[in-house]
């Protein structure tokens, strides 16, 4: 029997005396941007008192945005993103702008402050976030600049710091070192003191080297894990190799932390890879393991004195208009990106 089809949520309309704004709309999951999304004009969100009402002046579209809009794999609408639609009115979640307004229960922000952190629905003019998730603008950066910064660089360094555990004089090896997080990653843990190798493809070497990396492996080419080489520490961002392939590159005592790495599996996704790691990891000498980032106010002040400080900075293949997000996201998807995509309200 054919299932009736799904009724379309109500949109935040704009009535008399509400006032309105730009924003891309979702209103079912779908896999491609160009025929879930589109741009319309809504009412303002509405904040409560612990919420900040941020204009919106970047934003940017990492690997996961795909996976918000898409729904994909399934256990993320059970994680709080919608069972049968999203919940949001958008996938984007970095973000960089002004305090519009904030909710009596908020300190530490006032109307006007620059700002930056995540939230939900950040393909907008005006964007809704909890204060906890915001935080004082790196004044190095542009606003386009600093919104390259969150979702990416907050899993960065909660992969190379706090999961990852690198010191100075380690090794490192950071597979998928050119897209957002692998470029944050390289720099994150040059700051750290350790002797950097990425790995990426042919084209895209000379930004793996730009960054700080202190060697670059071409996996089109070489094999990080032929015998010569081993590591205190391996990120895997963008990878789906083996297990077996990846611990052949560790010291024995090393770490392995698994940041990403995609399959085609509505389901899994790629993620029975990181429960085999943890399961794994109790019986062998190596630690390995995933995560998933948090994303805090407290991490964000800590990237923001890096930046200042001139020890990490966004690496930005291109910007897109408001109007023209579906393509942003298809760039990215596509594995297209050298660095990160943003996008100007």
């Amino acid at each position: 029997m054919k299932r009736a089809p799904l009724s379309r949520p109500t949109e935040p309309t704009v009535t008399d005396g509400m006032k309105s704004m730009k924003s891309i709309v979702q209103d079912d999951y779908g896999t491609a941007p160009e025929e879930v999304l589109r741009l319309a004009e809504i009412a303002r969100p509405t904040i409560g008192d612990d919420e900040i009402l941020v204009r919106v002046v970047a934003a940017s579209v990492d690997r996961g945005t795909w996976h918000v809009m898409a729904g994909l794999p399934y256990p993320l609408r059970a994680a709080g993103f919608g069972l049968r639609r999203p919940k949001a009115g958008n996938p984007g979640r970095s973000v960089a702008g002004t305090v519009e307004s904030a909710g009596k229960d908020v300190t530490g922000f006032a109307p006007g402050d620059e700002v930056y952190g995540t939230c939900d629905g950040s393909f907008a003019e005006y964007a809704r976030a909890q204060a906890g998730r915001l935080a004082p603008k790196p004044a190095s950066l542009s606003f386009g600049q600093a919104a390259a910064v969150p979702v990416s660089a907050l899993a960065a360094l909660q992969g190379v710091r706090d999961h990852g555990k690198v010191q100075a004089g380690q090794k490192v090896l950071i597979i998928g070192a050119s897209g957002g997080v692998g470029t944050f990653a390289v720099q994150i843990a040059k700051a750290s003191g350790a002797e950097v190798t990425g790995v990426c493809s042919t084209a895209k070497a000379d930004l793996v080297r730009a960054v700080g990396a202190d060697h670059v492996i071409d996996y089109t080419r070489e094999d990080f894990a032929d015998g010569q080489h081993r590591y205190d520490v391996i990120l895997d961002i963008g990878g789906n190799r083996r297990l077996s392939h990846l611990r052949r590159a560790l010291t024995p005592r090393g770490r392995l932390v698994i940041v990403g790495g995609e399959t085609d599996g509505r389901w899994l996704g790629g993620t029975d890879r990181q429960i085999r790691a943890q399961l794994l990891s109790p019986l062998v000498s190596q630690k390995l393991g995933t995560f998933i980032s948090s994303e805090n106010s407290a991490d964000l002040v800590t990237l923001r004195d890096l930046i200042d400080s001139a020890k990490i900075a966004p690496a930005i293949d291109r910007t897109y208009p408001l109007s023209e997000s579906p393509a942003a996201i298809r760039y990215v998807q596509e594995g297209r990106a050298r660095g990160k995509v943003t996008i100007t309200i």
